[in-house]
């Protein structure tokens, strides 16, 4: 009886090209409303995020509190429990759709100062947020090597 042969299958890793942000966003965004306190979204920041997405009352993206924001607001001598975040966020912030693909992303990212980007679906509504760090994974579970040559 003859050995039977193990064959192995090279499994083609997607290049980040090909990758759409709707597959390595986070779903599970920490949002927060006009009216909410500076010290409430202080507190989300501390448990991790480094930018709250700021929505209305049907998730419409209205704007977003980054770090910098709660940092100006103390260095002109605001109490984070007395300004609201409608009072210090970046009114109508840059936003990308879930069909974008992470290569186009990168270049954004690069050209800005970004950290984070919120989601939105074609109404404008808060999906997802999607950072730095997403793409850097993205980059590296997908084992890519684009490597530029001088």
């Amino acid at each position: 009886m003859p050995a039977k042969k193990n064959t192995v299958r090279a499994v083609k890793k997607p290049d980040v090209a090909s990758i759409t942000v709707d597959r390595v966003m986070e779903t599970r965004v920490q949002s927060v409303h006009l009216r909410t306190k500076g010290d409430v979204i202080a507190s989300l920041m501390i448990e991790g995020f480094g930018a709250v997405p700021v929505v209305d009352k049907r998730r419409k993206l209205v704007g977003i509190v980054t770090e910098h924001d709660l940092l100006a607001a103390i260095d002109d001598g605001h109490g984070l429990g007395s300004v609201a975040a409608g009072d210090i966020m970046v009114a109508n912030p840059y936003a990308i759709r879930p069909e974008t693909n992470v290569a186009t992303l990168v270049h954004v990212l690069r050209a800005s100062d970004l950290v984070r980007v919120p989601v939105v679906d074609e109404k404008d509504r808060l999906v997802g947020i999607i950072a730095r760090r997403d793409v850097l994974r993205t980059y590296l579970s997908a084992g890519t090597s684009n490597k530029k040559r001088k």
